[in-house]
C-alpha cells in the first residue's frame, strides 16, 4: 500500500481523535518543509509541529521568514520547480498571483473528499473565501485570519474624558487632543515606511474613508478624489499626531510603540492584540482596549479582513501532498486552532473560537474580531494578479508624501499613470 493509499485510508481518524489523537495516518519517513510569515502564529505553529511529528511520525520543519523574504524564497521555489517547500503560508493578497501561476495545489478534491471531518460551517465565510478562493479554485485552506481594529490606550482616553472613535472624524481629533510632545504622548501611529508596510496600511484607512484603489470595472483608480483626500488625512496625522520616526515605521515598530506606551491609538491587525497584555512584551498591561475600527460617517460598516492561508506545492510527490493536507487539516482543526489561540498566536478562523469560554477569558476582545469577521471585506486590498506590482507603486508614493517630497495629488496622478501600464 502506498502512503497516499495509507494516508487516504486512515484520513478520518484525524477527526476522532483530536488534537491528540491516538491514531493517525502513518507518515514515517516523511519531512514536511514549512515556509511561514514570521507573524505571532509561526513561532506557536514551530512549538507545537511536534505534537504532529509524535502522532504522524512526520517530521516537520517551520522555517520563519519576514514578509519580502517569503514571497521571494516560496516564488523562487515554486519557479524554479525544486519543490524545496511543502506547504507555504499565503497571504490573502497573493491569491491572485498563485491562481494565475498555478504553482499550487488545487484543494477542492481533498476538501469535498473529507468534508465530514474539516467541521466547514464553524469556520467564517470570509476567511474560506478570502483565504484561498480565488477564480473559484481552492488555492489555500484558511488558517490565520486577522480584524482590521482599533487598539487604544483607555487610561488615557479616560482621563481625558473621551470615548472610543467610532468614526474617522472622531479618531482624527482624538488623535490631535491626545498628543503631547511634552510628556513624549502621541495620538497615532501607522506604518510610514517606504513598500509594503505603508501601503497596506494606507489602503486600510483609505477604505474606512470611503476610498478604493479601483473603480467598478476593476481598473486602477488611485487618482481618485476620495484617494487623495484619504492620503491628505493620513498625511495629517502622521504631521500632528504620530511620534517622531513613525515615517520609518514597519507593522514591527508600529506594534512595538503601542505596546511601549508611546502611542494612544494605532488601527492593526488582530493578530498582535494577544502581546498587550503580555507583562513580557507590553507596558500598557490592563491599559489598553480593542474596538471596531471606525468609519467614515454614514458609511455602511464592513472591516478589513486580512490573515494567511496555506497552501500545498505543487511540484511535490502525491505522498508529500497527502502528508502536507494531513499537517493542514491537523492545524485547522477546531482543537488545534483553540490550543493555537490560548498560546497567543493571534490569528483566528473558527467560530468556536471567537466564542470559546477560555480564549475568551483570556482574550476578551474575542466578540469584537467576531463582529469584524461577521462584516469582513477581504477585498478592499484587491486580491487581482497586479495586486504586488500595484503595492509597491503606492509603497513608492504614500511614503514620499509623508516625508515630504510629494502632495498627495501628485504622488497618486504618478502612482495612477505606473498602475495603469500593468493592465
Amino acid at each position: 500500500m502506498t502512503l497516499g493509499t495509507r494516508c487516504a485510508a486512515a484520513a478520518v481518524l484525524l477527526t476522532i481523535a483530536s488534537p491528540a489523537f491516538a491514531q493517525a495516518p502513518s507518515l514515517e519517513g516523511i519531512t514536511l518543509n514549512v515556509a511561514s510569515q514570521n507573524d505571532q502564529f509561526a513561532v506557536v505553529m514551530a512549538e507545537i509541529a511536534p505534537q504532529f511529528e509524535e502522532l504522524t511520525g512526520a517530521d516537520v520543519n517551520v522555517e520563519i521568514l519576514s514578509y519580502p523574504e517569503l514571497l521571494t524564497k516560496i516564488t523562487a521555489d515554486f519557479i524554479g520547480n525544486t519543490g524545496g517547500y511543502d506547504v507555504v503560508t499565503m497571504d490573502i493578497v497573493w491569491a491572485g498571483q498563485f491562481e494565475e501561476a498555478g504553482h499550487t495545489v488545487e484543494l477542492t478534491p481533498f476538501i469535498e473528499r473529507d468534508a465530514a471531518e474539516l467541521a466547514l460551517d464553524d469556520i467564517y465565510p470570509v476567511a474560506m473565501a478570502a483565504l484561498g478562493q480565488y477564480n473559484g479554485r481552492q488555492i489555500a485552506y484558511p488558517f490565520a485570519g486577522y480584524a482590521n481594529v482599533l487598539a487604544y490606550r483607555k487610561d488615557l482616553y479616560d482621563a481625558a474624558g473621551l470615548e472610543a472613535p467610532k468614526t474617522m472624524d472622531e479618531l482624527l481629533t482624538s488623535a490631535k487632543a491626545l498628543t503631547d510632545t511634552d510628556k513624549d504622548q502621541y495620538g497615532f501611529v501607522a506604518n510610514g515606511a517606504k513598500g509594503p508596510a505603508v501601503a497596506q496600511d494606507w489602503m486600510q484607512y483609505n477604505s474606512q474613508l470611503g476610498g478604493s484603489i479601483l473603480d467598478a470595472d476593476g481598473k486602477p483608480a488611485l487618482n481618485s478624489p476620495q484617494n487623495v483626500k484619504s492620503l491628505t488625512v493620513y498625511k495629517e496625522l502622521f504631521d500632528e499626531a504620530a511620534p517622531p520616526g513613525a515615517v520609518s515605521y514597519d507593522w514591527g515598530g508600529r506594534e512595538e510603540s503601542f505596546r511601549q506606551g508611546l502611542v494612544a491609538n494605532m488601527q492593526t491587525w488582530s493578530v498582535g492584540a494577544a502581546s498587550y497584555d503580555n507583562p513580557e512584551q507590553s507596558k500598557i498591561v490592563g491599559k489598553n482596549a480593542v474596538v471596531l475600527a471606525p468609519v467614515a460617517e454614514g458609511m455602511t460598516p464592513t472591516y478589513g479582513f486580512g490573515g494567511w492561508g496555506l497552501a500545498i506545492n505543487d511540484d511535490i510527490s502525491d505522498d508529500e501532498k497527502e502528508a502536507a493536507w494531513a499537517f493542514i487539516k491537523w492545524i485547522t482543526s477546531p482543537e488545534v486552532q483553540k490550543e493555537m489561540a490560548l498560546k497567543g498566536a493571534g490569528g483566528v478562523m473558527r467560530k468556536s473560537t471567537t466564542s470559546d469560554k477560555d480564549v475568551v477569558a483570556m482574550f476578551p476582545y474575542m466578540p469584537v474580531i467576531d463582529e469584524s469577521f461577521q462584516n469582513g471585506d477581504g477585498d478592499y486590498r484587491p486580491r487581482i494578479p497586479q495586486y504586488p506590482e500595484i503595492q509597491d507603486i503606492l509603497g513608492t508614493a504614500v511614503n514620499a508624501v509623508l516625508v515630504g517630497d510629494a502632495d498627495p495629488q501628485a504622488a497618486l496622478d504618478e502612482a495612477q499613470e505606473k498602475a495603469e501600464r500593468l493592465f
